[in-house]
């Protein structure tokens, strides 16, 4: 994994321009710690920060292939699973190679099929490369936006990186937010339209999408979608198609040529993650790595809800055991939350969801001190229906999106000024709109199946980005790598199709998955029911946000007053509304997070 970024101008000579780029390059060094690289020509300048996982003396970047008149320069984030299949068909077709990194495969692949190469991808990428002989630009994203890929146009120049603070390193690149990015912040924050980068006029790479850029002509493409059929197979069937695509998935991804280890909460996705990983460990006479977190007290403090229902530390032990796994739990207090609070905000460069995204940050950084790639778990409940909205009608029969229904109140305290300019629920209700029209409608389905569609595709392509977001930005904060094998395209493709339920079976969430690890895990791990990625309910902590809400409330400088009504933040954080002590704490975590945001980053409103 690593960090990406570039400038091209068609109109100027910036070769020269090299302190700029090496601000930009600089600004991601966390993304690649062990290794910088640059190139400079006149139209066209790229930068790289490497985090070495794969072919430590051969994969350096930018990589260049330079033969006649044609020279190619890349710069590229992410893994290609499918590098050493791509390599040989490639020797067949006359390619040979220098390294064994997977970088060079992508290079020549460009070569070999131009744009089209990303169809012949899987993996996780964000890449840019450079056509010096045709002055063309072109940008690739992976199937489900796995690694992020952000991109501004000024005038004759296109400007893009790994993070926003790439681009805003740049001098065209001013910190401006419009009306359309507070609506961002306040009608659907900390989720984001796709495409939409908050900042004015910057964009982002769609997942499953590239961007060819000449000086005349922007051509986008989307190379990969869901598409809905009749789903054929019987339920034992696709039991069997899940198993033989994850142990697929796995074995693939457990290529690294530094220490690999798995997340383990306990839970169904990362608990049969780390068996088939474990499974493959085992036969090579290795002894996989397990990692989890929890609170202190949190036996004390534990309330259950709609998506909390247990503790994890038993289960977590008890895979742990059965796989055989070295076990290592990272314990969190309260002042290790308030501490390192506003991390998770100054990696996103944007508002985020506070101790929920605090605690995956301390919790890569205990694990980047062992290892420098994990497995996770995340995307299984996007991708296999697992939440109990995909159920429940005031969720299907909804009129946004399922998650914003108990999180709406967020735009509810806006002033009224601010709510006349930005219109939080009608921009919400577009965007939901929007996200509807691109479902792609199976014919003859049922009204109750359209609407789980409907919810299913929602999940994926508006909820699982804010949740890779985050896993991407707290990971690579401290130069670490995580992959994701249940955003393999191919599953999630496949999985598109099976009715809900089917997905369901055995009258519990996820039940086809269950039956798909049979075998791998303990029939009481399998069958455990769903219980959220956990949660800090200790009342210090609360206590620390709540005072620390008031203090910028009472501030009269502080930017964030001028948007919001003071007297019901204080009506919220002093308990004297019907909102839960848990949805008061996520909404004072994200108003610190926009105030500092905009007294940080000094945005200006415009």
């Amino acid at each position: 994994m690593c960090g990406i970024a570039g400038w091209i101008n068609w109109s100027e000579d910036i070769s020269r321009q090299q302190s700029i780029l090496r601000d930009m390059t600089g600004a991601i060094e966390h993304r690649g710690p062990d290794a910088d690289g640059f190139w400079f020509s006149p139209r066209a300048v790229f930068g790289h920060r490497r985090l070495i996982v794969i072919d430590p003396k051969g994969g350096l970047q930018p990589m260049l292939h330079e033969q006649g008149d044609q020279t190619l320069a890349l710069t590229y984030n992410g893994e290609i699973y499918n590098f050493l299949e791509l390599k040989k068909e490639l020797e067949g077709r006359g390619h040979s190679f220098r390294t064994q990194s997977d970088t060079e495969v992508l290079l020549h692949s460009y070569m070999e099929w131009g744009e089209e190469c990303v169809d012949h991808l899987n993996g996780i990428f964000a890449f840019a490369i450079w056509d010096e002989k045709r002055q063309k630009l072109f940008l690739g994203r992976d199937h489900l936006g796995v690694k992020p890929l952000f991109y501004a146009q000024r005038g004759n120049s296109i400007i893009f990186g790994s993070e926003l603070k790439v681009l805003l390193a740049h001098p065209d690149i001013q910190p401006e937010v419009d009306k359309q990015g507070l609506a961002e912040v306040f009608a659907l924050g900390p989720m984001r339209t796709p495409g939409v980068g908050v900042f004015k006029d910057v964009k982002e790479v769609r997942a499953g999408h590239s961007i060819t850029f000449t000086s005349n002509q922007t051509k986008v493409r989307q190379y990969w979608k869901l598409e809905s059929k009749e789903h054929t197979d019987t339920v034992e069937e696709t039991a069997e198609k899940i198993q033989a695509l994850l142990k697929d998935t796995v074995n693939r991804q457990l290529i690294a040529d530094l220490p690999l280890v798995s997340m383990l909460s306990g839970g169904l996705d990362s608990s049969g993650l780390t068996a088939l990983a474990g499974k493959d460990y085992k036969e090579a006479g290795k002894i996989l790595h397990t990692y989890s977190i929890d609170f202190a007290n949190s036996a004390e403090h534990f309330q259950t809800d709609l998506l909390h229902l247990g503790l994890d530390e038993p289960w977590v032990k008890r895979v742990s055991e059965h796989v055989g796994t070295e076990h290592h739990s990272t314990v969190l207090g309260a002042n290790d939350l308030l501490d390192n609070f506003l991390k998770p905000m100054y990696a996103r460069d944007l508002p985020g969801l506070g101790e929920m995204e605090t605690s995956l940050y301390l919790l890569f950084r205990e694990m980047k001190k062992d290892a420098t790639v994990a497995l996770s778990g995340e995307s299984a409940d996007e991708v296999f229906s697992g939440y109990p909205w995909f159920h429940q009608d005031e969720f299907l029969n909804g009129t946004t999106f399922p998650w914003r229904q108990s999180r709406g109140y967020f735009s509810n305290i806006l002033s009224e000024e601010a709510t006349r300019s930005i219109q939080p629920e009608a921009y919400a209700d577009r965007r939901y709109q929007e996200a509807l029209a691109e479902v792609p409608a199976l014919k003859g389905e049922s009204e109750i199946g359209a609407k789980q569609r409907r919810m299913s595709y929602q999940f994926i392509t508006r909820f699982l980005p804010f949740m890779l977001d985050r896993k991407d930005r707290m990971s690579m904060a401290v130069g670490f790598e995580v992959r994701v094998p249940f955003c393999d395209y191919r599953l999630v493709e496949y999985l598109w199709n099976v009715p809900w339920e089917v997905k369901s079976v055995d009258n519990i969430e996820k039940g086809i998955l269950r039956r798909a690890l049979k075998g791998y895990l303990p029939d009481d791990v399998r069958n455990r029911r769903k219980s959220a990625y956990p949660t800090a309910q200790d009342p210090v902590y609360f206590g620390g946000i709540k005072n620390w809400l008031l203090d910028i409330v009472n501030d009269s400088n502080a930017p964030v007053n001028s948007l919001v009504d003071a007297s019901k933040i204080k009506a919220i954080a002093e308990g004297k509304t019907g909102i839960s002590e848990g949805q008061a704490t996520k909404l004072m975590e994200y108003l610190i997070h926009v105030n500092t945001w905009l007294k940080d980053y000094q945005i200006k409103l415009v």
